[in-house]
């Protein structure tokens, strides 16, 4: 049969040209804000750690269990990422996390384990918060994989809360994973 199989074979054809989509945003920011805001994320300019500190407290004020892996952040958090077991972190409320950039078309964002002690973390969290340099925002996942040629290790991209559609289409947000997510973008970091 792999005789047959063997002399069965089509034949070659080469791999087509590589295509890259530019999507030239007047403003990639701007772009970015409205694909969050459809995805149901909220975007946060913020100057510095300081201003961030100060956000981040007005906005989760009242709520407990509070985790971060920035380091200026580390008054503000109740809750240590110094866990062996990965499910000690399910009682985790918000977690606040550095990101290395964001993608304007579909409001990703691109976060490793450069900066991340846990995988699980944005995934078992009730409240997800990223924070990424302001000028850290690309156009598209071109522009996105692109950068990310050299990068070796674990990473994903996120956009936006959990969400899930059953046959009635009635839209659930936070069905699983995050129910809420946050992004700040920092002008210093």
């Amino acid at each position: 049969m792999l005789k047959l199989i063997r002399q069965n074979k089509p034949d070659h054809v080469a791999l087509p040209p590589v295509i890259r989509f530019d999507s030239l945003f007047e403003n990639t920011e701007e772009k970015f804000r409205e694909t969050l805001a459809a995805i149901y994320t909220e975007v946060f300019p913020v100057k510095n750690m300081d201003e961030l500190a100060a956000k981040a407290s007005e906005l989760f004020a009242g709520v407990v269990n509070r985790a971060t892996t920035i380091p200026e952040l580390g008054s503000w958090a109740d809750f240590s990422l110094n866990v062996s077991d990965p499910h000690e972190l399910e009682t985790v409320e918000i977690a606040i996390l550095k990101a290395e950039f964001g993608v304007a078309e579909n409001g990703a964002v691109w976060i490793s384990e450069k900066y991340l002690p846990h995988r699980a973390l944005p995934f078992i969290t009730q409240n997800l918060a990223f924070v990424i340099p302001r000028n850290a925002l690309v156009d598209n996942m071109h522009d996105a994989y692109e950068r990310l040629q050299d990068t070796t290790g674990w990473g994903c991209f996120i956009a936006g809360p959990s969400k899930t559609a059953d046959i009635e289409q009635s839209l659930v947000i936070g069905a699983h994973g995050a129910r809420s997510m946050v992004i700040f973008l920092i002008e210093e970091m």
